[in-house]
């Protein structure tokens, strides 16, 4: 036994090591306007497998260079569909990709409980880094990387492609002109599908001999493996995720944040939990959440086994008008005697309502939808050239840290809020920090797993 462990703290010195040599190469390449861009790939899934296509297929002023994936099938097979050419590697062990001196930038496609880390490692190395959303799995993640990025001068770009849809434009000026009058809420719905009766349940067992699974687990919690706690299920499991509240709907709280200028609440509340589907995940299978921002409250919510629609998705409602964010349409408000809202049954005795007319005409003018919407292609496109463009500008990109971090941090007070029983989380903009409440506090923060807590540490303070 003492050998064993004697082994094992050699293991973990070496591997501190490396770690060290690598954050203090911390290599950056000074690219010039007609050099090439050396990019790498983290995660060959659903969502890295359409980057890789972008990129293979929309920028010729881009090499790709590096793919990494702990799964080897996946390995081999995303190695191949980016068709890098003779100098394309392929990695298991993604600090290897990062020691490339030819990688410029990292695309981080992994499951959410990677982001952060990745993303902090990466700009460590001296590179560059596109990241998924939603960006972390807890609030105080968000800090860190936003610590990396600054003590390493990194671009980082999040992968909230969505903001980019020009109707965005449209809908911030809209709102900026007054033309809704004063805004009374946000109501941006949500997510709403029918997954019932849900994936099944898939028994512990061990995980197949081509997955590096204590490299797929990383930071997180050691569990051991089932097949839906890998590669894409991981999405309905609470160590690897937030459920459709941080990932569906990050797009929709990013576009918020972009169109309103706001920037944090100062209280969420949030009800849920996993009521219907019978499976063996754990994130909510309906979550209702009321953000309250410094001028108005904003809602949102999740529902996994019903997919009704009532309601339009999201809309911004004045008191002069509503805009749908969907679509750029304006609904006016009818302007005339507040008293024609009065039941009139019989009319009122002597000293009541006394009614006076009850035509009503719009507060302002209507304004039908707006067709000029991007397609998702665009959008994708748009995100990663602002990437591309800005690692040569050095210039902030559009999509970028900040607001992943303020997004982020929304979805995880609603999700805290729900694992507290629906209590009201009182948070402080500024110090972004939990107000008054120790319990919701240390939500904000998770230990990362050994050796990966000490690897944290060596590059930021947390």
């Amino acid at each position: 036994m003492a050998n064993e462990t004697q082994g094992t703290k050699a293991t973990r010195r070496a591997f501190l090591g490396s770690m060290t040599a690598l954050t203090a190469a911390s290599y950056s390449r000074i690219l010039g306007a007609n050099d090439r861009i050396g990019i790498g790939f983290i995660g060959f899934g659903l969502i890295g497998k359409q980057h890789v296509y972008d990129f293979r297929e929309s920028f010729p002023d881009v090499d790709r260079i590096g793919m990494c994936d702990v799964y080897q099938p996946r390995l081999e097979e995303g190695l191949a569909y980016m068709q890098g050419g003779p100098n394309a590697k392929g990695y298991t062990d993604f600090r290897k990709m990062y020691e490339n001196k030819d990688i410029d930038g990292i695309v981080v496609s992994t499951p959410d409980h990677w982001h952060a880390l990745l993303t902090i490692m990466a700009c460590a190395a001296g590179k560059d880094v596109y990241v998924e959303k939603p960006l972390t799995v807890f609030n105080d993640e968000g800090k860190w990387m936003l610590q990396a990025k600054d003590k390493y001068k990194r671009i980082v770009v999040v992968g909230t492609q969505r903001d980019h849809d020009p109707r965005h434009q449209v809908a911030k000026e809209t709102i900026e002109s007054g033309v809704l009058g004063k805004i009374q809420m946000a109501a941006l719905g949500g997510s709403y599908r029918n997954l019932y009766p849900g994936f099944g349940r898939t028994p512990v067992e061990q995980p197949p001999a081509d997955l590096d699974y204590e490299m797929w687990l990383g930071p997180a919690p050691h569990k051991p493996y089932q097949n839906h706690r890998a590669l894409y299920h991981f999405r309905w499991f609470m160590d690897y995720s937030g459920g459709q509240m941080t990932n569906s709907l990050s797009h929709r709280i990013s576009a918020f944040l972009l169109v309103t200028g706001q920037k944090a609440p100062t209280q969420v509340v949030c009800f849920g939990g996993r009521y219907t589907l019978e499976d063996d995940g754990n994130t909510p299978d309906i979550q209702n959440a009321i953000i309250q921002f410094p001028d108005y409250p904003m809602t949102i919510g999740v529902r996994e086994c019903s997919a009704y629609r009532a309601v339009p998705k999201a809309v911004i409602m004045g008191q002069k008008g509503t805009l749908d964010l969907r679509t750029n349409e304006i609904i006016p408000e009818p302007k005339g005697d507040p008293q024609r809202y009065v039941p009139p049954f019989q009319g009122h005795p002597i000293g009541g309502i006394v009614y006076g007319p009850r035509e009503t005409t719009p507060w302002i003018e209507a304004r039908g939808p707006d067709n000029t919407r991007g397609s998702e292609h665009s959008s994708f496109y748009a995100n990663k050239r602002d990437w591309i463009d800005c690692m040569r500008s050095r210039q902030q990109p559009f999509v970028n840290l900040e607001r992943g971090h303020q997004t982020a941090t929304i979805c995880n007070l609603a999700t805290m809020s729900m694992q507290l029983g629906g209590r009201t989380i009182q948070w402080d903009p500024d110090k972004q920090e939990v107000i008054g409440d120790s319990e919701a506090a240390a939500l904000c923060r998770r230990p990362y797993s050994p050796p990966w807590d000490a690897v944290l540490r060596s590059i930021v303070e947390v």
